[in-house]
């Protein structure tokens, strides 16, 4: 099998093209190196893939890495809460536009293998929740007066009490509430309809919050571990927002590229989205502690900052992607935990 993964130089990419070269595949890489990810080419890059320097947008580009190519990993993108909505661009351009490309490549080369997307969680904005009362509710987005004044958890839309967050399943309506989130959704429609034009499979992937080694560092696009991580090799404590009771699911990069893998070979063409989690979520608070005990660094300091365009609880049920995918996590939290600040201080 020789297969196309694009931003196979960045984080994810980079474990999904090292699994793929494990697995007896073939593997080309095409990748910008974003500036917002790499300050330079990276020294990980396996060997045994064949790596093209360029630009998603580029159409003849695009077309050249595709000779011969029976499956496609489609990993890049421009990552992360925008600092701005002066962002937007940025973001439409490097997601929306460069993803519009690559699938008019694929058809115009008469694509019809396997296409698993790399997605993510913020696809369903808020998460799930139930209220005592009304049951299953919708969260309405936050307002800044109440999280300025502390009120950091969403309020059940018919009375007013305090709700209860609940793992999302894939059947959860799809609510972004940033313009990244809207971005990977548009990905997920844009790839939905290329599959059912063409025949091709879809294997869209809904990563929760992945980290691990290769994680970019001091960039606003960062993840919040990188972050954490960031700060406590530099001596500082890790900053954490709202109350740091904000709950997560934190999945280990290389689950997630055994994930990959796992969509990749589907023996049908069955097109679908999938939770990619560990199924054990864990407050952001949890994650700083954890890392800053690994580190021995200063204690985590809880801020009471907000980010507009953040949610405060998302986790997943990774059932779905276990029934039809075989895929479980296997990497435990703190056992990932500790080979990531080992790795991130060597």
């Amino acid at each position: 099998m020789r297969v196309l993964v694009t931003g196979g130089a960045g984080f994810i990419g980079s474990h999904v093209v090292d699994a793929l070269a494990e697995a007896g595949c073939e593997v080309v890489v095409i990748d910008a190196l974003f500036a917002g990810a790499h300050e330079r080419r990276p020294e990980y890059l396996n060997p045994l893939a064949e790596y093209r320097w360029a630009d998603l947008r580029d159409g003849d580009a695009v077309s050249a890495a595709l000779h011969g190519v029976t499956a496609v990993s489609h990993q890049a993108s421009m990552v992360g809460l925008e600092t701005s909505f002066e962002d937007v661009m940025g973001y439409v351009d490097n997601n929306d536009v460069g993803t519009a490309v690559l699938l008019r490549e694929m058809h115009r080369k008469g694509f019809s293998g396997r296409l698993v997307l790399g997605s993510s969680m913020v696809v369903y904005g808020e998460g799930a929740y139930e209220c005592p009362e009304h049951g299953a509710v919708a969260a309405a987005p936050r307002l800044e007066r109440e999280l300025s004044a502390g009120r950091f958890d969403p309020p059940c839309p018919f009375c007013g009490g305090a709700l209860d967050s609940v793992a999302v399943t894939e059947a959860a309506p799809l609510d972004p509430r940033n313009v990244y989130a809207a971005t990977k959704l548009h990905q997920e429609h844009l790839c939905g309809v290329f599959a059912r034009r063409t025949g091709a499979g879809l294997t869209a992937l809904r990563y929760h919050n992945v980290y691990g080694p290769r994680m970019p560092r001091n960039t606003p696009y960062a993840g919040v571990a990188s972050i954490f991580m960031s700060a406590l090799r530099a001596g500082r404590a890790a900053r954490v927002t709202e109350d740091g009771r904000q709950l997560r699911d934190f999945v280990h990069v290389k689950d997630v590229a055994r994930a990959n893998l796992a969509g990749l070979f589907l023996d049908d063409q069955e097109s679908g989205a999938f939770n990619i989690a560990s199924g054990n979520p864990r407050s952001v608070g949890e994650l700083a502690r954890a890392l800053t005990d690994c580190m021995g660094g200063p204690a985590p300091v809880i801020t009471g900052d907000f980010r507009l365009g953040d949610v405060r609880h998302v986790f997943a049920s990774p059932a779905k992607a276990e029934r039809s995918l075989g895929w479980r996590a296997e990497i435990e939290f703190e056992q990932g935990v500790n080979t990531f600040s080992y790795a991130s201080s060597g």
